[in-house]
Formats: structure tokens, C-alpha cells, sequence
């Protein structure tokens, strides 16, 4: 455990924010060959580490979200738990990264799976062209403990964008409004946890004082509930206190638009759109991630899950169709499939190994894009399952993993990899 613990401080040290990664992949490379292991890498940086007849896969990634500071990440134990300093922590992935790396050290014969730029629409999965050998992949990527993951959602980024006329200049009544530090979180597990959006509060803020926009700036990720939000308005009226909102009035002339991207903001949904009782998860969502609005130029990216691919080409064209309506453009960007809940012999396998661990386990599918779905269809004949330990708030500068529970986790994938290997 104590080994596991020193690689994932190691790794903190190690910047690899998505799209930034090369670092910890020289990082990770070398490690492996130190210890013996061969490795191989495809054109989109994924990682494929082996050594002996390996009959099952471990999969992680090796990118992480950085909010605030990161990559500058400074870890420290609460209660424990360990937390980042004013940063997302890097557990997720990490966490997994680490146990990899232990397992390495420890010279087991597996075949170790490292993708790359998980978090910006799993496209390294998309990409991944490696030659692995083995029938079972387990995917350590979840985040709660005594849980077998057998299913996930598919997903679509919308990235809408339009140019405005030029508007009237104003030069009485400016004011800079400003939602900053809201606890954010991750834009699939955490959508149905009544996490504020501050684009969505500082829009209703816009609305209810009759405010004329004339730059709007929020968000920080696709898959991160926004958490800041800023916009430079004419208010005809004094503006009304609002205790999340800090309101300064500004000085100068500016120009002011309609209010068309306002009507739009209001209009794309934020949060869940339907709820699937049987699994009880949301079964569809969507998340208005990021808005970027000055000198006319106009871009709202939109983030979309679901359980049902089919339900999810009815969100993606309900969502288009407002931008559409409006005269913007979009592009639909990294689609990816769901990951359909399967029980196989190998989930059998891990879910025993859950037990003998946690006295109990449960099969469950999450409302979040995992690699399994996308990986399931370039090696169709392999089987998925995937667990993790106790991560909270991930995406967040809340993130948190529970230290015992990533204990317990990796003494599961040590008795899952010596059942496989028998």
C-alpha cells in the first residue's frame, strides 16, 4: 500500500493534464522497461505494457482534469482521505495508474492497457490500435468501492458558434457580474446531485433584471458542471442583490447586443432529463458547459450522455435544432457508444473477488462515458468489467480517494489476476 501511495504522489509531480501528457508517458514508458516489461505505443499515445502469457488486461488513463492549480498539485491526508490544495487531485485516473505501477514492480505477467486523453471524449479509445492479447479487460476507472461496473453511458459533445451584428453603444448603467468558486463537479455522476450551474444562474440573474448583454464568459470543462461565470451587462434599472452574484459597476463606452444568446442559454437544458428507475441513475443529461461570448464572436459548448444510443440522437437533435433556429453553426464532436450491462463469466470472476473483499458487491452501470464501451467494439470477443475505489467529487478542486478504500480495491485486481492466471 505504501508503494501505491509514493507512485501516485509521483505522479502529481508529473504534469498530464489532457492534451498535455507526453511527459508522464516517457514517464511510464521507462518505468516499465526498468522492470521488464515490453512496451508498445500507437499513433494516439496509448500505451500497451506486457510481460509472459497474459490472460487479462488491466486498463486505465493517464490523463486527468486540471482545475485550479493543477498541474501544480499539492496533496495532503484528512481524515483519510487524500485531498489537493486549491486543485483536482488527480485520482482519477491516478489512482489506477499507481496500482498498475505496482503491480509492475511487483513483476506480475499482465498485460497493462494506458490510454490517453480519456477526458476530453475518450479519444485514445477511439483511436487505440494495439495488438492486446488478452480475453478479459479490467477497467479501473470507477470510483465506488464494492461495486462490479457492467455498463456505462454514450456521449456527444455540441460546439455551437455564431457571429453578431454590431449592436448600440452604451456608456451609463455597465456592469460586471461574477458567480465564482461553486463546488462543480463531474457533468455525468455528479449531473443529478443538485449542483448549481453558474451559467445557468448568472443567465436567470441577465433575464430577471431586463439586462441588454455585452460579454459573457463561463465554464471551465465539457465534463465539469460549471463552478465560474462572468458577464459585462447594461441594467436599465438598479440591479437586484443576488448573494451568489458580486455586481461592480464599470465605466465606459461599450457596445451592446440583442439578446438572442441570452434566449439561447435559457433554452438548452442543463442537468437530467429523464431518470432510469431500474438502474437508479439518470438515464439521459445534459450539461451547458462552457460559454465564450466578446467582440461578437459567440461559442456554447454543450456536453450529452445517455444510456440508450438511440435516446442520445434524440437529445443531440433537440439540442441542434436551438442553435440551428437561431442561425449557428455546430459541429457534433466526440461521439461515443454506451456500454450496454452484460453479466459474463469474467464479471462473475470480479464480483466474487468484490465479495471475498467487501463481504458484499453489487452489479451497477454508471452515468458516465467509460473506455469499456468504446474499446468493447474493437475487440469484440474480449470481456469488460470495471471497478475502482471511493473517489468523490472527481473534476472538482473537491476531488477526494478514500486511502483504505484504494487498499482494499487493489487486493480485489490482485485476487481477480490470480483466479484468471490459474
Amino acid at each position: 500500500m505504501s508503494n501505491i501511495l509514493k507512485y501516485f504522489k509521483e505522479l502529481s509531480n508529473i504534469p498530464h493534464c489532457s492534451g498535455d501528457t507526453s511527459k508522464l508517458k516517457k514517464f511510464l514508458i521507462s518505468f516499465a522497461k526498468e522492470r521488464g516489461y515490453k512496451t508498445d505505443i500507437d499513433k494516439s499515445d496509448n500505451i500497451l505494457i506486457s510481460k509472459g502469457e497474459a490472460k487479462i488486461s488491466l486498463q486505465a488513463h493517464y490523463d486527468m482534469v486540471c482545475m485550479g492549480d493543477a498541474p501544480d498539485i499539492t496533496i495532503y491526508e484528512e481524515e483519510g482521505w487524500l485531498k489537493a490544495k486549491n486543485s483536482s487531485l488527480g485520482a482519477d485516473n491516478g489512482v489506477a495508474i499507481a496500482m498498475i505501477m505496482e503491480l509492475m514492480n511487483q513483476g506480475r505477467d499482465c498485460e497493462f492497457v494506458l490510454t490517453n486523453d480519456e477526458e476530453i471524449g475518450l479519444i485514445g479509445a477511439k483511436a487505440i490500435d494495439l495488438n492486446i492479447k488478452s480475453k478479459y479487460m479490467l477497467n479501473l476507472d470507477s470510483e465506488d468501492e464494492a461495486e462490479v461496473y457492467i455498463g456505462c453511458a454514450g456521449g456527444a459533445d455540441i460546439k455551437a458558434f455564431k457571429k453578431y451584428n454590431k449592436g448600440e453603444i452604451y456608456d451609463k448603467n455597465i456592469y460586471e457580474l461574477s458567480i465564482s468558486g461553486l463546488v462543480g463537479g463531474h457533468s455525468g455522476v455528479d449531473i443529478d446531485k443538485n449542483i448549481p450551474s453558474a451559467i445557468k444562474l448568472l443567465t436567470d440573474y441577465i433575464i430577471d433584471n431586463n439586462a441588454l448583454l455585452i460579454s459573457f464568459n463561463g465554464g471551465e470543462r465539457r465534463n465539469s458542471i460549471p463552478a465560474n461565470a462572468k458577464a459585462i451587462v447594461y441594467i436599465p434599472n438598479t440591479p437586484k442583490e443576488d448573494k451568489l452574484i458580486e455586481i461592480k459597476e464599470i465605466f465606459g463606452s461599450f457596445k451592446v447586443y440583442d439578446n438572442d444568446i441570452i434566449d439561447i442559454l435559457n433554452r438548452v437544458k442543463h442537468g437530467v432529463i429523464k431518470y432510469n428507475s431500474k438502474l437508479q441513475i439518470p438515464q439521459s443529461s445534459i450539461n451547458l458547459a462552457i460559454v465564450k461570448f466578446k467582440n461578437q464572436d459567440a461559442m456554447i459548448e454543450v456536453s450529452l450522455r445517455s444510456m440508450s444510443d438511440n435516446e442520445l440522437k434524440n437529445i443531440i437533435n433537440e439540442t441542434v435544432t436551438i442553435f440551428k433556429n437561431s442561425g449557428y453553426n455546430y459541429q457534433i464532436e466526440d461521439e461515443y457508444p454506451s456500454w450496454q450491462p452484460v453479466e459474463s463469466d469474467f464479471t462473475k470472476i470480479v464480483n466474487r473477488s468484490m465479495k471475498k473483499e467487501f463481504e458484499k458487491s453489487r452489479f451497477v452501470a454508471i452515468h458516465a462515458g467509460l473506455e469499456c464501451g468504446v474499446i468493447s467494439n474493437k475487440y469484440p470477443n474480449m470481456k469488460f468489467a470495471s471497478i475502482g475505489p471511493n473517489i468523490k467529487f472527481p473534476h472538482s478542486k473537491r476531488e477526494m480517494v478514500e486511502i483504505k478504500s484504494i487498499e482494499k480495491i487493489f487486493n480485489v485486481v490482485y485476487n481477480i489476476i490470480e483466479e484468471i492466471n490459474l
